[in-house]
C-alpha cells in the first residue's frame, strides 16, 4: 500500500548537483547533496557511475562538502573541491577511491576548476578577500590589515548578492595550479570577478568570463589570455551576460550562453571566432538554453556539433546543435526537466526529474536511444502515493481583446473523482516557467497526498514559448497573467475539478503575482507569498539586481517608469 508524502520526506531527498565524464573510460562522476538533519546542514558526496555495466560506488565519505568533480584527461583521478580542510580547496583522489590528497592551498575559497588538456595544470576560480575601502585599488606592501568591523561604503553596484551577502570585500580571480606540487599562480587581478574559464585544446590560451568594472559589474564579457594571464584581450562587448565558454576541439570556435539585454533572463547560444573576434548567435534566436551550468559539450574531438540542454514549452531536452550552422536535432525529450549534462565516448549522461519522478542520473546513446536510469539516490519515492499529472491547454484572454491558448500542469490526488480544493502555484521570473525540482515544491506532494489538486500554469510572460510571448508581459505585470490564471480556475470549476477552496502560492515574481491577485480579486481563500516583490520601486532601489532587472521588466528606468513601478 503506497504511503502518503509527509513534510519530513524533504529530509530524505538527495540532489545530484554536478556530473562530469571520463570520456574514453565511459565513467561518470557526480556530486550528491544530502541533508544532515542532526547537524542542521548539508553534505555532499562524490560517486562514480559506470556507464557500460556495474553498480555505482561512493568515491568520498560525505562527511563534509565534496563538489565539482573533474576527471583528469587520462581518467586515472578526479580533482574536486572540498571544505574538509576548512576553506574550499582542490583535492585529488584516485578513480577507484582511497585517501584524497589536498592539492591547493590558495589564500581564498576555490569556486571552480578545470584540468589543462595535458593534465599538468588546473585552472581554478578563487574568491579572495580584498579591502573594500580601497575601491578596487591594491594596498601598499606595508599597509595594515583592514579592520574587519569597519563599516563598508557601497561605492559601486552591485554591492551585494543573494546567497553571498555583501560582495565588496571579495573578488574572484583565476589561478593556475600545478597538478603535482600544488604551486599556484594568480593570473587575473583587478576590481572584477571571473565566473568561469576554459583551456584552449592545445593549452596555450585561456578563455574566461569576467565582470566589468565599476557600476557595470553586473555585466560579463568574454576575455582571452595566455596561461600566465598575459596578452588579455576582450572578445565580447555587446552581450550583457556571458556564461560558461567552451572551446571547440580544433580551437576554431568558442561557444557560450548569454543574452544581449541586462535583466533578460532568457539565454541563447553564441559562437565566437577567437582568431577574428567575430561573435554572433549560434542558430535561431528562438533557441533557449535551459541550464546556466556548464552543460554545453563538444563530443570528444568532434568540432562539428555540441550537445546542450534547451528549454521548450516548459520542458527541457538534450539537443545536438551543428557548429557553426546552428541546426538543432532533439535527442532526449519527454515530460520532464534536465539540469546536468555530460558526454562520454558512447553515452550522454544527464539528470532527469518531473513532478512524479525524483532527481536521478540517466544515460543514453548519443542519439538519445536506449535510455536507462543509473542511480537510485531517491528510492524512497517508490513507496509513496503518486498523483495523476496532465499537461493541459487553457483558452484564456490575451489582454488585448482576443484570446489565446496557454499551457500548464494539472496534478490530481490519487484515486479521486469530483471537486477538490485547488492550489494555484504562480511561478517566478516572470521569464521562467514551472520548475519540477522537488525541494522547492515539496508541498505539492504533501498536498496531493491530502486530497488537493495543483494547477501550475505557464501564462504570458513565461520563457521557453518564444521571445515575443515572454516580452509581452514587460510593463504589464499582473495585468495580463492574472486574468489568464482566473480563466483557467473558472474552467476547472466548470469541469467539476475545483471546489470553492482555492489557495495561491508563489515565490519571487510568483510572490508579486500572488500579492497582486489577493489585492485584485476575492477568489483566493488563502495565499502564501515567498520572497515576494511587493514594492517594485523599493526593489529597484535596494535589491541586488533590481536596478537593471526591473529597468528591463518595465521598459525604462525609474525616472521614466515610476508610475509603472508603483
Amino acid at each position: 500500500m503506497p504511503e502518503p508524502f509527509v513534510v519530513q520526506d524533504l529530509l530524505k531527498h538527495q540532489d545530484i548537483t554536478d556530473i562530469h565524464c571520463a570520456y574514453a573510460q565511459n565513467l561518470a562522476a557526480c556530486a550528491v547533496t544530502a541533508i544532515d538533519a542532526d547537524n542542521n546542514t548539508t553534505t555532499s558526496t562524490l560517486w562514480v557511475l559506470p556507464l557500460e555495466d556495474g553498480a555505482p560506488w561512493k568515491l568520498t565519505a560525505g562527511t563534509g562538502n565534496d563538489q565539482n568533480p573533474r576527471w583528469s584527461p587520462d581518467g586515472t583521478q578526479v580533482a574536486f573541491i572540498s571544505d574538509r580542510s576548512g576553506l574550499n580547496q582542490v583535492f585529488l583522489i584516485s578513480a577507484h577511491g582511497g585517501e584524497a590528497r589536498q592539492l591547493s592551498r590558495v589564500n581564498g575559497a576555490v569556486t571552480s576548476l578545470e584540468w589543462s588538456p595535458d593534465g599538468t595544470r588546473i585552472l581554478a576560480c578563487c574568491s579572495l578577500a580584498v579591502d573594500p575601502e580601497l575601491r578596487g585599488a591594491r594596498p601598499a606592501p606595508d599597509a595594515p590589515a583592514p579592520d574587519p568591523d569597519a563599516p563598508w561604503l557601497a561605492w559601486k553596484l552591485p554591492y551585494k548578492a543573494d546567497g553571498v551577502g555583501y560582495a565588496l570585500g571579495h573578488e574572484v580571480h583565476l589561478f593556475v595550479i600545478d597538478a603535482v606540487s600544488g604551486d599556484a599562480r594568480q593570473i587575473t587581478d583587478g576590481p572584477f570577478n571571473v565566473s568561469s574559464a576554459a583551456w584552449s585544446p592545445d593549452g596555450t590560451r585561456i578563455v574566461y568570463a569576467r565582470t566589468r568594472e565599476g557600476d557595470e559589474s553586473h555585466i560579463n564579457d568574454l576575455w582571452i589570455a595566455d596561461p600566465d594571464g598575459g596578452n588579455a584581450t576582450q572578445l565580447t562587448s555587446e552581450q550583457s551576460q556571458v556564461l560558461f565558454p567552451v572551446w571547440s576541439p580544433d580551437g576554431r570556435w568558442i561557444v557560450f550562453s548569454g543574452s544581449l539585454d541586462a535583466g533578460n533572463a532568457q539565454s541563447r547560444l553564441w559562437i565566437a571566432d577567437p582568431s577574428t573576434g567575430d561573435v554572433h548567435g549560434l542558430g535561431e534566436d528562438s533557441i533557449e538554453v535551459a541550464s546556466e551550468g556548464d552543460s554545453v559539450q563538444f563530443l570528444g574531438q568532434d568540432s562539428s556539433r555540441i550537445y546542450a540542454i534547451l528549454a521548450r514549452e516548459g520542458l527541457h531536452e538534450v539537443a545536438e546543435i551543428s557548429v557553426p550552422e546552428g541546426l538543432v536535432t532533439r535527442r532526449v525529450r519527454g515530460d520532464r526537466q534536465v539540469s546536468k549534462l555530460a558526454c562520454s565516448r558512447n553515452f550522454l549522461v544527464f539528470t532527469s526529474t518531473s513532478p512524479l519522478q525524483p532527481c536521478e542520473a540517466h544515460c543514453s546513446a548519443h542519439d538519445g536511444s536506449n535510455e536507462r536510469v543509473l542511480t537510485s539516490f531517491n528510492a524512497w519515492w517508490q513507496s509513496r502515493s503518486k498523483a495523476s499529472i496532465e499537461r493541459r491547454r487553457f483558452t484564456v484572454p490575451d489582454g488585448d481583446g482576443g484570446s489565446e491558448e496557454i499551457q500548464g500542469w494539472l496534478l490530481r490526488p490519487p484515486n479521486v473523482s469530483g471537486p477538490t480544493p485547488l492550489l494555484v502555484d504562480f511561478h517566478g521570473g516572470p521569464a521562467s516557467y514551472v520548475l519540477f525540482d522537488y525541494p522547492p515544491h515539496a508541498y505539492w506532494s504533501v498536498l496531493w497526498s491530502q486530497g488537493w489538486t495543483i494547477l501550475a500554469l505557464n501564462p504570458v510572460g513565461s520563457a521557453s514559448y518564444g521571445r515575443d510571448f515572454a516580452a509581452r508581459l514587460r510593463a504589464r505585470w499582473g495585468e495580463l497573467d492574472l486574468p489568464q490564471h482566473l480563466a483557467a480556475i473558472e474552467q476547472l470549476r466548470e469541469e467539476g475539478i475545483s471546489d470553492h477552496r482555492v489557495a495561491a502560492v508563489g515565490k519571487s515574481y510568483g510572490g508579486y503575482l500572488g500579492a497582486w491577485a489577493i489585492g485584485h480579486t476575492n477568489i483566493f481563500t488563502a495565499a502564501v507569498l515567498m520572497a515576494p516583490l511587493t514594492d517594485l520601486e523599493a526593489h529597484w532601489g535596494s535589491s541586488d539586481s533590481g536596478y537593471y532587472s526591473d529597468t528591463y521588466a518595465v521598459c525604462g528606468d525609474i525616472t521614466a517608469q515610476r508610475e509603472t513601478m508603483r
